[in-house]
């Protein structure tokens, strides 16, 4: 026979349901109200001067569009395999219960949650002063492939330990070997976890500044010539604009901006599902 609840618990329920409904929507309020302010202060002053123009009487981020390309295609391809390879290591060839597993997955969440401006401190005294790179959008890169490399280590390991053992035991018991049976199985079964961390981490990348302001040297109004050049980014523009005495254009950037993190945000959604789906059907 079922008791009624009583009547301070369904009020504490209640109060609890409200409180956290509030909550939600004041959330929400100032998100889209961010947003809209933007949109609807930067939204008039796209044009294709602003996009693809040469910067002469009116800014351009056609330089800050290039160097953004740059700093991603720099970070991902140094930080990508060496965040994959050493989550392969941690999962797959070390005990997980170990002393030392424990310390270095310490010192990785320690490293993600460094504030960005002690990473552009490193950058600058490490590659612009000792190593001689100057302000360039090498150095800014490397930084910056430095900044998100914690965070591919511990997604990419979640990912990979998410895997289920069976998948592995049935591998080697078909006579495949320990590499064979991380590359053929285990990475497949990982790849939407991976995939997701990697566009989430090219949105950080995207959306960095203070590491860039003491490493690539904000010059917004010259094409970058090489990677060995100093440059821009459209996080910087935005800075630069709004500093300025541009603050339209500074404002129609924050769009652009916008725009490309929440279209990177929804790519890694959507790859998340696809590969999601996949694994369900291989399996």
């Amino acid at each position: 026979m079922r008791t009624k609840p009583h009547k301070r618990q369904v009020l504490k329920f209640s109060l609890g349901r409200l409180a956290s409904q509030a909550t939600l929507i004041i959330s929400l309020l100032a998100l889209i109200s961010v947003i809209v302010f933007i949109l609807v202060r930067g939204l008039p002053y796209i044009n294709l001067q602003l996009l693809f123009g040469d910067y002469g009487a009116y800014p351009s981020i056609k330089p800050a569009l290039a160097g953004t390309f740059y700093l991603i295609l720099i970070a991902i391809i140094i930080a990508a395999p060496i965040g994959i390879g050493s989550a392969i290591f941690l999962s797959e060839y070390m005990n997980s219960t170990s002393r030392l597993i424990r310390v270095i997955r310490i010192a990785t969440e320690t490293l993600a949650g460094i504030p960005s401006i002690v990473y552009g401190i490193f950058g600058y005294l490490v590659f612009v002063v000792a190593l001689g790179f100057k302000y360039s959008l090498i150095g800014g890169g490397i930084t910056l492939a430095i900044m998100i490399l914690p965070v591919l280590v511990r997604s990419s390991e979640e990912s990979l330990i998410a895997v289920p053992h069976s998948l592995r035991e049935g591998s080697f018991a078909l006579g495949s070997s320990k590499v064979r049976t991380i590359f053929s199985v285990v990475l497949p079964c990982a790849a939407s976890g991976i995939v997701t961390a990697l566009i989430l981490a090219i949105g950080r990348v995207i959306s960095e500044s203070a590491v860039l302001i003491l490493t690539i040297g904000m010059v917004v109004n010259i094409m970058p010539a090489n990677l060995a050049s100093p440059g821009t980014s459209l996080a910087l523009d935005v800075y630069y604009f709004g500093s300025h005495g541009y603050p339209e254009q500074a404002a129609a950037t924050g769009v652009v901006l916008l725009i490309l993190v929440i279209s990177i945000n929804i790519i890694a959604t959507a790859l998340g599902k696809i590969f999601g789906k996949g694994e369900l059907v291989n399996g």
